[in-house]
Protein backbone atom coordinates (compact mmCIF):
# COMPACT_ATOMS: atom_id res chain seq x y z
CA UNK A 1 0.00 0.00 0.00
CA UNK A 2 2.54 2.16 1.07
CA UNK A 3 6.47 2.41 0.73
CA UNK A 4 9.46 5.03 1.02
CA UNK A 5 12.92 3.99 2.04
CA UNK A 6 13.70 7.23 2.92
CA UNK A 7 11.29 7.17 6.14
CA UNK A 8 10.57 7.93 8.88
CA UNK A 9 7.80 5.44 8.21
CA UNK A 10 8.97 3.33 5.38
CA UNK A 11 6.13 0.91 4.73
CA UNK A 12 2.59 0.45 5.89
CA UNK A 13 0.26 -2.84 4.94
CA UNK A 14 -2.73 -3.52 6.29
CA UNK A 15 -2.56 -3.13 9.87
CA UNK A 16 1.44 -3.07 9.81
CA UNK A 17 3.57 -0.06 9.73
CA UNK A 18 7.57 -0.63 9.46
CA UNK A 19 8.86 3.10 11.44
CA UNK A 20 12.65 3.32 11.69
CA UNK A 21 13.05 -0.56 11.30
CA UNK A 22 10.49 -1.60 13.32
CA UNK A 23 7.61 -3.39 12.99
CA UNK A 24 4.62 -2.11 14.79
CA UNK A 25 1.57 -4.28 13.75
CA UNK A 26 -1.86 -5.58 14.61
CA UNK A 27 -0.14 -9.31 15.27
CA UNK A 28 1.06 -8.25 18.33
CA UNK A 29 4.29 -6.69 17.08
CA UNK A 30 5.93 -3.51 19.51
CA UNK A 31 3.17 -0.72 19.56
CA UNK A 32 0.11 -2.42 17.53
CA UNK A 33 -1.86 -1.17 14.55
CA UNK A 34 -3.00 2.12 15.63
CA UNK A 35 -0.19 4.64 16.25
CA UNK A 36 0.83 7.92 17.25
CA UNK A 37 3.90 9.28 16.29
CA UNK A 38 4.82 12.92 18.09
CA UNK A 39 8.79 13.94 18.06
CA UNK A 40 10.09 11.46 16.69
CA UNK A 41 8.38 8.69 19.23
CA UNK A 42 6.23 5.96 18.13
CA UNK A 43 3.48 4.72 20.55
CA UNK A 44 0.70 2.85 20.81
CA UNK A 45 -2.58 5.11 20.12
CA UNK A 46 -4.70 3.39 23.03
CA UNK A 47 -7.15 5.86 22.79
CA UNK A 48 -8.64 5.52 19.50
CA UNK A 49 -11.99 3.44 20.07
CA UNK A 50 -14.54 3.00 17.46
CA UNK A 51 -14.84 5.10 14.24
CA UNK A 52 -15.68 8.30 15.61
CA UNK A 53 -12.66 10.04 16.81
CA UNK A 54 -13.90 11.84 19.77
CA UNK A 55 -12.00 14.93 21.23
CA UNK A 56 -10.19 12.39 24.23
CA UNK A 57 -8.41 10.22 21.44
CA UNK A 58 -6.87 13.32 20.20
CA UNK A 59 -5.78 14.59 23.79
CA UNK A 60 -2.02 12.66 23.84
CA UNK A 61 -0.74 15.29 20.81
CA UNK A 62 -3.32 18.93 21.93
CA UNK A 63 -0.68 20.04 24.05
CA UNK A 64 2.85 19.10 22.45
CA UNK A 65 3.64 22.31 20.22
CA UNK A 66 2.95 20.95 17.19
CA UNK A 67 1.81 22.94 14.31
CA UNK A 68 0.62 20.31 11.97
CA UNK A 69 -1.39 17.18 12.59
CA UNK A 70 -1.77 14.14 10.15
CA UNK A 71 -4.70 11.86 10.49
CA UNK A 72 -4.70 8.26 9.23
CA UNK A 73 -8.50 7.52 9.05
CA UNK A 74 -7.81 3.88 7.77
CA UNK A 75 -7.00 2.22 4.46
CA UNK A 76 -10.59 3.04 3.70
CA UNK A 77 -11.25 6.40 5.70
CA UNK A 78 -13.48 4.55 7.81
CA UNK A 79 -12.19 6.71 11.02
CA UNK A 80 -14.47 10.28 10.76
CA UNK A 81 -12.97 13.21 12.02
CA UNK A 82 -16.77 15.02 13.79
CA UNK A 83 -16.20 18.68 13.35
CA UNK A 84 -16.89 19.51 17.22
CA UNK A 85 -13.10 17.44 17.41
CA UNK A 86 -11.54 19.16 14.76
CA UNK A 87 -12.67 22.58 17.10
CA UNK A 88 -10.92 20.96 19.82
CA UNK A 89 -7.97 20.58 17.61
CA UNK A 90 -7.97 23.79 16.94
CA UNK A 91 -8.30 25.40 19.54
CA UNK A 92 -5.63 23.96 20.79
CA UNK A 93 -3.01 25.90 18.62
CA UNK A 94 -2.56 23.03 15.87
CA UNK A 95 -2.59 25.30 13.08
CA UNK A 96 -3.17 22.46 10.62
CA UNK A 97 -5.37 19.35 10.57
CA UNK A 98 -4.58 16.34 7.69
CA UNK A 99 -7.13 13.86 7.15
CA UNK A 100 -6.38 11.01 4.77
CA UNK A 101 -6.52 7.46 4.33
CA UNK A 102 -3.59 5.92 6.42
CA UNK A 103 -1.28 5.29 3.26
CA UNK A 104 -2.18 9.07 1.96
CA UNK A 105 -1.19 10.50 5.64
CA UNK A 106 1.71 8.17 6.28
CA UNK A 107 3.24 10.05 2.66
CA UNK A 108 2.21 12.77 3.94
CA UNK A 109 3.99 12.78 6.86
CA UNK A 110 7.13 11.92 5.81
CA UNK A 111 7.16 14.56 3.14
CA UNK A 112 6.31 17.25 6.42
CA UNK A 113 9.08 15.39 8.59
CA UNK A 114 12.30 15.75 5.69
CA UNK A 115 10.99 19.96 5.54
CA UNK A 116 11.17 20.43 9.55
CA UNK A 117 7.83 20.61 10.06
CA UNK A 118 6.14 20.06 13.46
CA UNK A 119 3.41 17.32 12.94
CA UNK A 120 2.81 14.82 14.61
CA UNK A 121 0.86 11.80 13.05
CA UNK A 122 -2.23 9.59 14.38
CA UNK A 123 -3.03 6.52 12.46
CA UNK A 124 -5.13 3.58 12.15
CA UNK A 125 -3.94 0.54 10.76
CA UNK A 126 -7.06 -1.03 9.16
CA UNK A 127 -10.46 -0.21 8.40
Amino acid sequence: MFTDSQGPIECFDWGRFQIKGVVHSMDGEEVGKDICILKGEVSAWVARKGHALKPRMVACVLDSGISTLVIGNGVNGALKVPEKTRRVIRAAGIETLIVQETPKACATFNQLVRVGESAALLAHGTC
